[in-house]
């Protein structure tokens, strides 16, 4: 299979789910629209320059389209203006996304006019393209006075505003990739960015060489540092600088400031240059310099992902541990429609309410029934090995479903909606942590909390809502930090789980739209194919190629790399007509 973004993947999830019969869209105004094929470009100027005799409500439409394109300061845009409005207009104060707009005419004179533009804020558009979602009415005015028999708009707010149709058509969603604390994963940062293809390997560099965004800042790393710049224009490999990044030919892009940075720092270097580049669609070989000399002699003609595969932030994380599932109580092995209890001391209990295994299925965090009557704690976590014994490590009355770190063996899970702990276990002893949760708990009560592939975000549903949060780790322990709530349209909340380290799926308790697919930066909301469910879908679980959800039939697989007209949710054989809860790694 082709490596694609997974973004490309969640395209392929709207245009299935829109052609199925009896699927509705998404009622909720405040949802982002579906965004179109990935990489696509407009081929002809967003807005024309003012058209001669142009009523004013035309030219205030057209402004506003004309503002979607930031090349030379907006230029098109600047000139619906008069020519003092144009010098003064400061369109770098902010970039707001809204939905419709609407322009309320007022009295006209007989060389003015003027408006009251009113809209509902969706997102705005941060340094660096980063996008926030946003909640309130924008409302503003436009005045226009004739010039040389010409309107041209005399007052309008400072900063650029687009409605978001125009946005996605004009905008594209990209990633920067940056590194976890151990430097073994690629983190994604979300990017928009307005550019064209040619234009998008130097427009990437160069915000990949500025650093990565402020919330995500403390939670990752860079080989990348203030001291580090590009000498002269990126091109292709062979040198030229026509058509960069367009097609085959490669990149080539010459880096100052590396003196003193070994191989290893350089290769992880590379693995964020080109792992950024090729996931939005620039592909190689990558002829990397430092000073004019191969940044590592052993690719002088250029490297390939295959290369820095072990960054892959794509790689499917499955590996050979395979579907588990929880039936009757205990912890089974489902392969090829046979159902297997676990050798060890999960694989054997009746008392098992959910469960999570580590990602190289060597190990097993789950939440048992105590058999206690509140108000003693009636749920337990436990924590043992899959073929071994296990034992307790913490009791409340309700304990979230597990979630393991990538790498440093500990489990976390939240104790009745506001502790969120840590189990780590170092051979055979197991100690419990507090996680710094404040910023999270205060919110309201934890339901759900998914820690990402890489470590370094988790994902929450708290009090129905879904948040996501950075993972900081500090000399003290680990901290959540700076949640911030991604809509997910009509419905509650029940389950999530991570698709990718961009994409979060959730279950909802709506009936029509009963799973979705948001992105970590809220710009994009997916309904996912709902034929052959029967709500309410109660628990998902993930990989990077399909989603497993129970229902109140069975278990269910979406596969996303079917085509799209067999791309259905299909009972997982050996779990049909079972109460049975799917079990994937993480």
């Amino acid at each position: 299979m082709k490596f694609v973004r997974p973004r490309v993947l969640v395209v392929a999830v709207v245009s299935v789910a829109l052609t199925l019969s009896g699927c509705a869209s998404l009622p909720d105004t405040s949802t982002p629209e579906a965004i179109g094929t990935i990489g696509q470009q407009p081929t002809e100027p967003v807005a024309p320059p003012p058209a001669a005799g142009a009523e004013p409500s035309l030219l205030l439409r057209k402004f506003f389209e004309a503002s979607t394109d930031p090349s030379n300061r907006h230029g098109t845009a600047r000139e619906y203006l008069t020519a003092d409005r144009a010098r003064t207009w400061q369109d770098g104060d902010s970039t707001i996304i809204v939905d419709k707009m609407d322009f309320l005419e007022e009295p006209r004179s007989g060389d003015e006019a003027s408006y009251t533009i009113r809209a509902t804020k969706v997102a705005q558009l941060a340094s660096g393209g980063t996008y926030e979602p946003l909640d309130g009415v924008f409302e503003g005015k436009a005045r226009f006075k004739r010039v040389d028999g010409q309107w041209r708009i005399s007052e309008i707010p400072d900063g650029v505003m687009m409605e978001r149709g125009l946005f996605v058509k004009n905008y594209r969603d990209v990633a920067l990739y940056y590194l976890d604390p151990s430097g073994t994963k690629t983190v994604p940062d979300p990017r928009w960015i307005a550019a064209r293809q040619d234009q998008v390997a130097d427009h990437l560099l160069g915000l990949l060489l500025a650093g990565p965004s402020p919330s995500l800042a403390p939670a990752v790393r860079s080989q990348f540092n203030d001291k580090i710049s590009m000498i002269g224009p990126v091109t292709k490999a062979d040198g030229r600088t026509s058509s960069v990044g367009v097609g085959p030919g490669g990149i080539r892009v010459d880096f100052r400031g590396l003196a003193g940075m070994d191989a290893k720092d350089r290769k992880l270097l590379a693995g964020q240059v080109i792992w950024t580049l090729q996931n939005a669609d620039i592909s190689g070989p990558y002829v990397l310099l430092a000073d004019g000399e191969p940044l590592d002699e052993q690719f002088a003609s250029g490297w390939t992902t295959s290369d820095v595969a072990e960054l892959n932030p794509l790689a499917n994380t499955l590996n050979d541990v395979g579907l588990h599932a929880i039936r009757d109580g205990g912890l089974v092995a489902v392969k090829d429609g046979i159902l297997t209890p676990a050798s060890g001391y999960f694989g054997g209990v009746r008392n098992v309410r959910s469960v999570s295994l580590s990602s190289d299925g060597t190990l097993v965090a789950a939440v048992v029934d105590t058999g206690r009557q509140a108000p003693d704690p009636t749920s337990a976590l436990m924590v043992g090995s899959y073929d071994g014994t296990a034992f307790p490590v913490a009791e409340g009355g309700m304990i979230t479903r597990p979630s393991w770190a990538p790498d440093d063996g500990s489990a976390w899970a939240v104790i009745d909606g506001a502790r969120v702990t840590r189990a780590v276990r170092d051979t055979s002893l197991v100690s419990v942590v507090d996680v710094d949760a404040t910023a999270v708990s205060s919110i309201g009560k934890i339901t759900e909390l998914r820690l990402s592939r890489d470590g370094v975000r988790v994902a929450m549903i708290i009090d129905g809502k879904v948040y996501i949060a950075n993972v900081i780790p500090g000399p003290a322990g680990y901290a959540i930090t700076n949640p911030r709530a991604v809509p997910t349209g009509a419905g509650i909340a029940r389950s999530l789980d991570w698709s990718t380290s961009e994409n979060v799926v959730v279950a909802l308790d709506a009936t029509e739209i009963p799973v979705v697919m948001v992105s970590i930066d809220g710009s994009r909301l997916e309904m996912l194919p709902n034929r052959n469910l029967t709500g309410p879908v109660t628990v998902v679980d993930a990989t990077t190629t399909s989603e497993y959800v129970a229902d109140a039939r069975a278990v269910f697989q979406l596969t996303n790399t079917d085509a799209e007209a067999d791309r259905n949710w299909r009972e997982v054989p050996g779990l049909s007509g079972l109460n049975a809860i799917p079990v994937l790694p993480g």
